[in-house]
């Protein structure tokens, strides 16, 4: 075998590991919107654990209150009791090294007051954007940002 097909093998070999990498960081990060989807699954919740570092954090605001996996795994409990129909759609993945944006589309019918606001049967459709950061191949950290008050908005009737 000539250097220039040593290096061609070798090279394909590191864009095939490349690849497999990238595809396997996306299914690690698509587990976060399947439970999403469903929030009450003990399934998709041992998958999350799974698919993220022990000290795993939602950072969705500048307060330092940010949650940990417990704190989130409680959070989608309730949204399981709150919102039985909680859809969680991923419309666009990327990958950028080890960062992975997500926008995705949120929908739902609560069946009590959500933040305050009885929608009285109605559903929201709302936009959200996620950055998630991987470490050794796992979840460690995932800003967020949700449209709540279109989704408010949109169960008060307006």
């Amino acid at each position: 075998m000539t250097i220039a097909n040593r290096l061609t093998t070798t090279a394909a070999a590191l864009l095939m590991t490349a690849t497999a990498v990238v595809a396997d960081n996306k299914e690690k990060v698509a587990v976060f919107y399947d439970l999403l989807s469903d929030p009450g699954s003990a399934e998709l919740a041992a998958a999350f654990q799974d698919a993220t570092h022990e000290s795993w954090e939602s950072i969705g605001n500048y307060s330092g209150e940010n949650k940990n996996r417990e704190a989130f795994l409680g959070q989608m409990g309730g949204f399981a009791q709150l919102m039985p129909d909680l859809e969680w759609a991923v419309q666009a993945m990327h990958q950028d090294g080890n960062v992975i944006t997500v926008r995705s589309r949120a929908t739902g019918t609560p069946v009590a007051p959500l933040f305050g606001v009885d929608g009285e049967g109605r559903s929201f459709d709302i936009l959200a954007i996620d950055i998630h950061e991987l470490q050794d191949g796992k979840i460690a950290r995932t800003y967020h940002v949700e449209d709540w008050a279109t989704a408010l908005q949109q169960l008060s009737g307006e």
